[in-house]
């Protein structure tokens, strides 16, 4: 079991390290962890934010666990060796095109939701976003008019195979689950989104076990806050899947909540290739501090181990303890409570 710890920047350090103590904890057999660097910590010390040395480590692994990426002080820099290029260059690289972010409310957190209590509680949705396209990697820049203004543009594209691969990840994932599937687009107005919405109506006719709706990506945004329970599994792509899975995070509770699989089509000796990582950033403004919440980072190594190494009761032994610690009255800052980055962590090993 080859695992690359990519912890970053930030706090992506501090989280990452409570999650292989969860881990290292669980005596599994044949664990071995490689460590690398990435994002800032990486260009300062090797002049490119995902150095090579970093990615055939992770080509090398079974999986990646991966921290936060992130400094205030690169913004500056050249967009292709800011600190965030590293993990889109790990998605492409490692054909990562499928990102799983579930959401459900705790037990016990509905005070913490921005949502009346009643309407958290009914929270439990996966969303899954296509993660290799869109204007993440389209071609962008800026350029000057001919009235001298300046201009900053990105391309935003899918192609048909795009769509149809994600496509297929969402309908099997719905039938693991309540089989129900909302594709979320902006068809209304984009050809992109056009597409997108042609393209899952197609591959719709191979899963008649599921029930596919389509929403517009403002409406989607509205009914996750109107009536999140109405959701089950959600597809949709890179851009408004960053933002909805965030906005899904605040309905729990807290963004230090949430973690997320990136897989693709790659299989390791064990199960299916994956990145691992919290959905939240790399907080600078509370790095080093000892205040953040490494659950999300816990649950993400729980992830790992479903899906990469086909550990389900690992993975639910994890799970399991950090809502019963949860429910226990266990709270960091970001949740209200006065619980650092370690002795939440602690909560969580005493559970298990």
């Amino acid at each position: 079991m080859k695992i690359a710890v990519l912890a970053g920047d930030g706090i992506g350090p501090e989280v990452t390290s409570e999650a292989v103590r969860v881990l290292d904890s669980m005596d599994l057999p044949g664990l071995t962890l490689f460590t690398g660097d990435v994002g800032a910590a990486a260009y300062r010390a090797h002049g490119h934010p995902l150095p090579p040395e970093t990615l055939t480590m992770a080509r090398e692994a079974d999986a990646v666990l991966f921290g936060a990426v992130g400094d205030p002080s690169c913004d500056d820099l050249p967009r292709h060796l800011r600190p965030e290029q590293a993990v889109l260059g790990l998605r492409a690289e490692l054909g990562l095109f499928a990102n799983l972010r579930p959401a459900s409310m705790l037990p016990g957190l509905e005070d913490a939701s921005a949502l009346r209590p009643e309407i958290a509680r009914e929270i439990d949705m996966l969303i899954i976003r296509e993660l290799n396209g869109d204007v993440y990697f389209g071609e962008k820049g800026t350029r000057t008019l001919g009235s001298g203004e300046r201009e900053g543009w990105d391309r935003m594209a899918y192609s048909e195979n795009e769509v149809r691969r994600i496509a297929h990840v969402a309908f099997r994932a719905a039938q693991g689950r309540s089989g129900r599937l909302t594709s979320v687009d902006k068809a209304n107005v984009l050809e992109t989104s056009q597409l997108w919405r042609d393209v899952v109506v197609e591959v719709a006719a191979e899963y008649p076990d599921v029930a596919l709706d389509h929403l517009y990506v403002d409406n989607a945004a509205m009914q996750m806050v109107r009536a999140p329970g109405q959701f089950d599994t959600i597809v949709t792509g890179n851009l408004f899947g960053d933002i909805l899975s965030d906005q899904a995070s605040m309905c729990v509770g807290s963004i230090g909540l949430l973690p997320s699989a990136s897989l693709g089509e790659r299989q390791s000796a064990h199960g299916t290739f994956g990145l691992y990582e919290p959905i939240h950033g790399s907080a600078p403004d509370i790095a080093g501090q000892g205040r953040a919440n490494p659950l999300a980072a816990i649950f993400s190594a729980a992830m790992m181990l479903r899906h990469s190494f086909g550990r389900e009761d690992d993975a639910r032994r994890i799970e399991d303890a950090v809502k019963a610690a949860l429910a226990g009255g266990t709270r960091g800052f970001d949740l209200g409570g006065s619980m650092g980055t370690r002795e939440l962590a602690d909560a969580v090993l005493a559970e298990m």
